[in-house]
């Protein structure tokens, strides 16, 4: 069978060379005579696996030296605990900008261990703008301020950082991480799932400055707490083996692709050939605000429930495959994050100009 284009939000396509080299090594890695699934946690393969996964991330992202990397589990959300465990550990208060659910479910959580004031939300108008990051004052007595840099579902996206001054920003950068260049040391601590833009379901990312470690509150679980990970180089328990196997492929695919900076250019190409698309449509509606587009997730609608049922119908049936808009949102979504080729937003946009041709 012709293989898709997928557009899922995650988990998403994966790079073709990345697949291929999996399934070439699936049975007996480099000469190990057993797959990636297979073999201990405590070998010296996969410590070496491990260890490489974590060089190539911090090459990519010009991570500094004064900065852990950490592969768990759990997923985002765990970290929507896990961070205010940890960082709750002067005056148990934080600042969180809500511009969209995952956003709101971090706060949420938080609020279980102290303080959250809400200093910036985009919920007046359906979470489709970035507030005003100049007005976002971090307050002087918090222990962080947190964001999500992407939004998912509402396909919107920070185009610049707020300033927190001394307070640690925590980027929730689940559905952006590697799409674009970040100066890592304006973060405290940035977490993402890996299912979008780096691997299978199953390994959460954790990038974390020194400082913030080893300082996690008295009721914080073994499990949820950054410093038992770092000092057992992400490896306390059995961790996601295969999901960190295929993230060093993803790491070395991009590496050879020219690291972020040559994928940032692919992914902005890739979104104006699809948002020029829309707005020269007289029937889809782009829904983010323009200037707060994401270019990692497109979200517009169509005039009607039933037209964008046979929208969503006639893409699959043309290769075009999960492009239905959130559940609480609607209309249609494209994620094109970086394994996306260009080839395959061509052949959305082409689907889409014959689609308003003929149903005017």
């Amino acid at each position: 069978m012709k293989r898709v284009y997928n557009f899922s939000p995650g988990p998403s396509t994966l790079p073709l060379p990345v697949l291929e080299k999996a399934q070439k090594e699936l049975l007996n890695y480099e000469g190990t005579g057993m797959s990636t699934m297979e073999m201990s946690h405590r070998s010296k393969t996969f410590q070496d696996i491990v260890d490489s996964a974590k060089e190539l991330l911090i090459e990519l992202m010009g991570i500094p030296k004064n900065y852990k990397v950490l592969f768990l589990q759990g997923g985002a959300t765990t970290q929507f605990s896990m961070v205010p465990l940890n960082l709750f550990n002067k005056n148990k208060k934080a600042d969180y900008a809500i511009t969209g659910n995952f956003a709101k479910k971090a706060a949420q959580e938080a609020q279980r261990y102290g303080e959250v004031n809400v200093v910036a939300s985009s919920k007046d108008k359906d979470f489709s703008y970035i507030p005003d990051v100049d007005s976002m004052k971090a307050s002087p007595d918090a222990d962080y301020f947190h964001i999500t840099t992407n939004n998912t579902i509402y396909g919107t996206r920070y185009t610049k950082l707020p300033d927190t001054g001394d307070v640690p920003l925590v980027a929730d950068m689940s559905s952006n991480i590697l799409s674009e260049v970040y100066d890592v040391s304006k973060f405290g601590l940035i977490y993402a799932g890996a299912q979008k833009n780096i691997a299978p379901s199953g390994v959460t990312i954790v990038i974390i400055r020194e400082d913030l470690v080893g300082k996690a509150m008295d009721i914080t679980p073994v499990m949820l707490d950054y410093k038992v990970h770092v000092d057992n180089n992400s490896l306390y328990n059995t961790p996601t083996t295969f999901s960190i196997y295929m993230a060093k492929l993803v790491f070395e695919w991009l590496k050879d692709l020219g690291g972020v900076p040559a994928i940032e250019k692919i992914n902005i190409e890739k979104a104006k050939i699809l948002y020029n698309c829309i707005d020269n449509s007289s029937l889809y509606k782009g829904t983010a605000n323009p200037k707060d587009r994401s270019i990692m997730n497109v979200t517009f609608t169509l005039p009607s429930e039933e037209l964008t049922a046979k929208f969503i119908k006639e893409a699959e049936q043309n290769g075009l495959v999960s492009l239905k808009g959130h559940r609480s949102v609607g209309g249609i979504r494209a994620s094109i994050y970086n394994a996306m080729p260009i080839e395959g937003v061509k052949a959305l946009v082409d689907f889409m100009k014959k689609f308003e041709l003929e149903n005017k």
